[in-house]
């Protein structure tokens, strides 16, 4: 493993554990703080476990597509069409979060509602904007890269 990603993959590790420890600890809990708080909506518990759940996996797998970008930054690998369809996973995962967050808002809101607690609705609403960020990002790297290959390609065969 090369010094200039190991940081990097480090970082990546370091985000995941965080998301994971809430996983297992926490969405328990406040999915079951939400059946209590609102008892005609307790049916709703499971669904929003669900969503939050299917979230994590999928960040999971976002976070794996970055380890896969690093080792190939690792194996000189970099500009390979490897790492370009890592990225568009990465980008495909955002956008997905994002849609899931989009489609999870109302349940969120009725959350918030009840606990009058309208910061919940913000912490929605900043993470559909990041994963809007991550996945417009990905999408501008995936582009270069792309491009970037078929420049090298085309100096190669102009030998």
């Amino acid at each position: 493993m090369k010094r200039e990603t190991f940081f990097l993959k480090f970082a990546v590790v370091v985000m995941g554990l965080p998301i994971l420890a809430l996983c297992i600890f926490l969405l328990p809990e406040i999915a079951e703080y939400f059946a209590e708080l609102n008892p005609k909506l307790d049916f709703l518990q499971y669904p929003f476990l669900i969503g939050l759940y299917m979230t994590a996996i999928i960040f999971f797998v976002a976070l794996y597509q970055t380890l896969k970008l690093l080792s190939y930054i690792d194996k000189n690998q970099a500009f390979s069409e490897l790492s370009v369809k890592a990225l568009k996973n990465i980008k495909y995962c955002s956008i997905t979060i994002g849609t899931l967050y989009i489609i999870f808002m109302p349940l969120i809101y009725l959350m918030a509602e009840v606990d009058d607690a309208p910061g919940m609705i913000l912490i929605g609403m900043v993470i559909i904007f990041g994963c809007m960020v991550i996945a417009v990002f990905a999408a501008v790297l995936q582009k270069l890269l792309k491009n970037a290959i078929d420049i090298k390609s085309d100096n190669d065969l102009t030998i």
